[in-house]
């Protein structure tokens, strides 16, 4: 018997009622398909936003520092141990921090100061990608600063205004100085946002009598983004051979660490509700199939036909229609995705300035279109396709011979 060209002409003879069950699950295939890209695009945009943009693979401090930022909890040997962690192949760039008050014609705000290393810090992060208004820092303009995009906001500020920034120097004075606002950042994080005033470490080290060696952070960033994270982490540890912390960004920020490792569980439990739904209207349409069948059924088993062939012709039948509803689902979700993948999806009137955990969320999400985002939902579909049919299948399989043939 040739269940497959059997189950075909069935599914064809009750075409109508098939229709229905395919655009159903195609339908809810093709929903998934976008909503698991979406979802490895959020996971993407936020890995990067934490990484890319602020944190670096791995960070390096004196002891203690992170609980108690102390000016003085400085690595001496910063530049010589940027200098050893560059040849064994990763990039690093060390930073500097301050904290005091910054005013303008309008309002003050606590702010901490950030020196970055113009020569290298576009090698570990891409923070001076993400400039919303003006330009990134550059030695052609000595007293340029970058702001975060609240801090801006709260001091009403704009490009080219100018800023007073007082606290106290290293050895105890009183430190003040005049700034200008170069450029305002879009939303990266909480703590940048709201109170980060970003500068060459040349500047921050003049303005608070810093010494000319020494750093309060060495970013780093992994060359070969295949390397294990851990074993790089480990890596920098050998290499360094000092009493530092080095912590790489998963141990510095659990929580981010924690969402986006449960983000795949996450997906997954939606599709489960999701095709439980059309696992629903599966069975229904297979029930309705074999009631209606059940004289044709009879007759099967009365010329010989056995009932796990017919348990086989039930199942073909669904698989057909999963079949060709996984492939129009394909076809419709990697549409939907692609074009969200290059345009991304607007969530500004929802999303903009929304943080989770201090990491801000882009308000434009962007799907990543990939072989698991397309996979997933299809054998998904297989799976609860095939889980649907079990009673129908079995129904048939029972039924006895002569009271199928005289059924009305």
């Amino acid at each position: 018997m040739n269940f497959v060209k059997l189950a075909a002409r069935n599914v064809y003879r009750s075409r109508h009622r098939s229709l229905v069950t395919i655009a159903a699950m195609g339908f809810a295939c093709a929903m998934m398909i976008v909503f698991s890209s979406l979802m490895e695009g959020v996971i993407a945009g936020s890995e990067r936003n934490v990484v890319a943009m602020n944190t670096g693979d791995i960070q390096v401090h004196q002891q203690g520092y992170r609980d108690d930022p102390d000016i003085y909890k400085m690595i001496t040997s910063s530049e010589a141990l940027s200098e050893l962690i560059r040849q064994a192949g990763f990039v690093a760039s060390e930073r500097v921090f301050a904290f005091g008050l910054m005013a303008s014609d309008n309002s003050s705000s606590g702010v901490q100061l950030r020196g970055v290393d113009l020569r290298y810090e576009s090698t570990v992060t891409e923070i001076h990608q993400h400039i919303m208004t003006g330009s990134w820092l550059g030695n052609d303009a000595p007293r340029g600063v970058v702001v975060g995009k609240k801090l801006a906001r709260l001091l009403d500020v704009s490009v080219g205004d100018e800023l007073i920034f007082v606290g106290q120097t290293a050895d105890g004075y009183m430190a003040n100085d005049r700034f200008h606002v170069q450029g305002t950042l879009k939303s990266i994080a909480s703590d940048i946002d709201s109170s980060a005033v970003l500068m060459s470490n040349e500047m921050l080290r003049e303005l608070i009598s810093l010494p000319e060696q020494g750093a309060h952070q060495i970013v780093i960033m992994r060359t070969d983004r295949t390397q294990d994270l851990a074993l790089a982490t480990e890596e920098v540890k050998v290499l360094i051979e000092q009493d530092l912390e080095v912590m790489n960004w998963r141990q510095l920020m659990p929580v981010i660490n924690r969402f986006l490792e449960t983000a795949q569980v996450q997906t997954l439990i939606m599709l489960l509700f999701t095709y439980i739904a059309v696992a629903s209207i599966v069975l229904n349409a297979m029930l309705m199939n074999v009631f209606e069948r059940i004289h044709e059924f009879g007759i099967m088993k009365a010329i010989g036909v056995k009932p796990w062939q017919i348990v086989r012709l039930v199942y073909a039948e669904t698989l057909i229609q999963a079949a060709v509803a996984s492939v129009a689902g394909l076809l419709l979700g990697a549409g939907i995705s692609w074009y969200f993948q290059y345009y991304g999806l607007d969530m500004s009137p929802l999303a903009d300035g929304m943080s989770f955990a201090g990491v801000a969320l882009d308000p434009i999400w962007y799907a990543v279109l990939s072989v698991n985002s397309l996979l997933t939902p299809v054998a998904f579909l297989f799976v609860m396709a095939a889980v649907a049919v079990i009673y129908p299948a079995a129904k048939v399989a029972r039924l006895r011979p002569v009271e199928a043939i005289h059924h009305q």
